[in-house]
């Protein structure tokens, strides 16, 4: 029998003695356990993805250094954790090191770099090009790391066909909505493939606009998954694998690395692989876990105490309060309504009702008069045009320079409201309410933030009114102003922007497919001419397959156009 302990735990990029602290931790943790083998994440060492600090060589020294020091507190463990490493040539690998005995005993490097969508490995690491395989206690088994485990036929295949029974995949995969199914399907076919147990030792916690969901897992070689860890939280996994003498013949030709062990393993207590097994989140709930880690992550990381947001008494401002109270706790939480003329006494109503459920502090700045001052100076240059959407978005302005005075006085940090369908279309106003240092639903359709408002009031109460979500979307620029003057309703515009933007149909495919090819021209038409405004919107958490972003890399100036 033997003992495998994921430490699926979470670092921040580039703390490398906060991160060697947290493996010391868990190392220490596991050895309690009476663990035989501890993984780590893909780049547990330096966090994923490090990106440009690899063109430090002091960041890829101190990371060694790191690893030796680590490395010098391991007896009688088997650790394997993700690093950098470097050559004498100074080519750098996306690494993984196994350690005992106070000593790093072998390194395997990353074979398959993934180079797409918000990877760009081959920008900075070489490929690997040997596999050794380890020895323990006469049980053979293989290193991979993320990619290498995803492309078919690919090393895992030939570890598996030269001995090894166990294989120990370390990653670092980006939460999506879709990837925690595409992930065990996957690793399931693996394991039939190879005949062996695959165990999959994944990263959690927010960086930038990413997530990681961890979800961490074990399969055994008939397919099925024995245990998992929870998602969007740390977690020590412990499993025990009944790899019998049968198994442990199975040899190849390759370089086998046998790992000094002392001594018979004692002091066994049995763990039941099905008690491990957590239940699988629904996909709309793992998006609020998403959003709540992704925005906690981000406010904690980069050092906020308390973050602001501009509450409207729409839904989008309102379930990035939510996220926002359930991330930071309410009293991190300030929520600032800016009503102007055409602020309804219902939407007014509505925002003070947020803040009063939620528990966050609230409070009122009408913008009517700081409005009225921009207007009297703007007047001769305007002299004898009509009002139109200039003087719409200025109040959007006069609310953005509000909310970012209070966010430079008291160092909060700004949460922008804008939702994916607006910013796909460009129904957003720069240096207006895309002012902020962090988009949260910046990857979440329309119709998605009602589904997760919905699912938050499941979850927490009636936080948000109901009157919220029955009121048409609106931002209250003029009088009676409604979304769907200017756009098609959104159940149909969030179908037409999953089809060109994530799924890169044609214009013709999408006529076809929903009929109203004007409405499918006009919005390709907004989509096209807004990537200005994107590019200048703050970052925001990663959601859908395809987000604005690394995933989405258009040129600005670009005379390509379907229409």
């Amino acid at each position: 029998m033997l003992r495998v302990t994921l430490a699926q735990i979470n670092v921040t990029v580039g703390d490398l003695p906060g991160n060697q602290k947290k493996i010391l931790d868990y190392l220490e943790k596991a050895k309690t356990l009476k663990s035989d083998i501890v993984v780590f994440p893909e780049l547990a060492l330096t966090g994923y993805p490090p990106e440009d600090l690899l063109y430090k060589e002091h960041f890829v020294r101190d990371n060694l250094k790191s690893l030796k020091e680590i490395a010098a507190t391991v007896k009688d463990l088997v650790v394997v954790l993700g690093f950098v490493d470097i050559d004498k040539n100074k080519n750098l690998y996306n690494a993984a090191a196994v350690i005992t005995k106070g000593k790093v005993q072998g390194v395997y490097h990353k074979h398959d770099l993934p180079n797409y969508g918000v990877f760009d490995e081959k920008r900075y690491f070489t490929e690997g090009v040997q596999h050794p395989l380890f020895l323990f206690n006469d049980m053979c088994f293989g290193v991979n790391i993320c990619e290498d485990i995803w492309q078919d036929e690919g090393i895992y295949l030939s570890q598996a066909q030269n001995g090894a029974m166990l294989l120990l995949n370390l990653s670092s995969s980006p939460y999506d909505y879709e990837k925690l199914e595409r992930r065990e399907k996957l690793l399931i076919k693996r394991a039939k493939e190879c005949k062996a147990y695959i165990c999959y030792a994944n990263l959690v916690g927010g960086q930038d606009e990413l997530v990681f969901d961890g979800g961490s897992f074990v399969v055994s070689p008939s397919g099925k998954i024995l245990a998992r860890a929870e998602q969007f939280t740390e977690d020590l996994l412990v499993v025990d694998l009944p790899l019998d003498d049968e198994r442990k013949k199975r040899r190849g030709p390759v370089k086998m690395i046998d790992l000094p062990t002392e001594g018979e393993l004692i002091g066994r207590i049995r763990i039941d692989a099905h008690k491990n097994i957590m239940p699988r989140m629904q996909q709309d709930e793992r998006i609020f876990k998403a959003l709540i880690l992704g925005t906690r992550d981000y406010v904690l990381k980069n050092g906020f105490k308390k973050v602001l947001i501009g509450l409207s008494g729409g839904i989008d401002s309102s379930l990035v309060a939510v996220i926002a109270r359930e991330a930071v706790g309410c009293e991190n939480v300030i929520g600032i309504t800016m009503p102007s003329q055409f602020s309804s006494a219902e939407t007014r109503g509505d925002a003070q009702a947020i803040a009063e459920n939620l528990g966050i502090e609230f409070k009122e700045t009408p913008i009517k008069e700081i409005n009225d001052v921009y207007l009297k100076a703007l007047a001769p240059g305007f002299s004898g045009l009509p009002s139109n959407v200039a003087e719409e978005n200025l109040q959007a302005r006069v609310r953005g320079n509000i909310l970012m005075a209070y966010s430079n006085k008291f160092g909060w940090l700004l949460l922008t409201t804008g939702n994916k369908s607006e910013i796909a279309v460009g129904y957003c106003t720069l240096y207006g309410d895309m002012s902020g240092g962090f988009a949260v639903i910046k990857d979440l359709p329309k119709g998605k933030v009602y589904e997760i408002s919905r699912l938050a009031n499941d979850i927490l109460g009636p936080v948000i009114p109901e009157s919220v979500f029955d009121r048409p979307p609106t931002a209250e620029l003029r009088p009676n102003q409604k979304d769907q003057d200017t756009l098609p309703p959104y159940d149909l515009l969030d179908k037409i922007l999953q089809a060109y933007v994530e799924d890169h149909r044609s214009l013709a495919a999408i006529s076809k497919k929903f009929g109203n090819p004007q409405v499918v021209k006009d919005v390709i038409r907004m989509v096209d001419s807004s990537e200005y405004k994107r590019r200048q919107a703050p970052p925001g958490i990663k959601i859908t397959p395809r987000a604005f972003g690394k995933d989405w890399r258009l040129p600005m100036t670009n005379k390509y156009r379907e229409i």
